[in-house]
């Protein structure tokens, strides 16, 4: 409001904009931000519901896996609205998550070559089952003690 008032009143300065000015300018309301990580997330889930819906149509692993790796790219992107892309990207690739981001990105990737270019249909359910596996984890992540709880659920059934 106030850079209008100024360029109104003819005051406007030409100094050039810093980058803090800008990612400043560009800030969303903690309600916009709220609908953009809800409807982007709906969109996430509803890719890979279809996605599992066409599963069972003739060459349905095509679409399913293309429809479900939307979804996932689509609930990953969603968090963007929550905390920023910058601060994501930082967050995503700390050490305790590194693992579970490559693993999840790397997944996300050979799907896409399993459906397109190699033409495999159980490779690219298995890359899909690892997807879920993986964005499980990576999700997991961000509960303080969760990774823990769920590793001594499993030593104790295992053992």
């Amino acid at each position: 409001m106030d850079k209008l008032r100024r360029v109104l009143s003819g005051q406007e300065d030409n100094e050039e904009r810093g980058l803090t000015q800008v990612l400043d300018a560009s800030t969303l309301s903690y309600s916009t931000r709220i609908k953009g990580f809800v409807i982007c997330f709906a969109c996430g889930i509803l890719c890979s519901l279809l996605g599992t819906a066409l599963l069972f149509l003739p060459n349905g692993t095509r679409l399913f896996g293309v429809f479900y790796t939307l979804g996932n790219i689509a609930a990953i992107s969603s968090t963007c609205f929550l905390m920023g892309p910058l601060n994501q990207l930082k967050r995503m690739f700390e050490p305790t998550r590194l693992i579970a981001t490559i693993v999840m990105l790397l997944c996300l990737i050979l799907t896409l070559c399993a459906v397109f270019w190699w033409q495999k249909n159980g490779l690219a359910i298995i890359f899909c089952i690892l997807q879920f596996l993986s964005m499980t984890w990576y999700s997991i992540s961000y509960i303080p003690f969760a990774r823990d709880a769920i590793m001594k659920c499993f030593t104790t059934c295992l053992s």
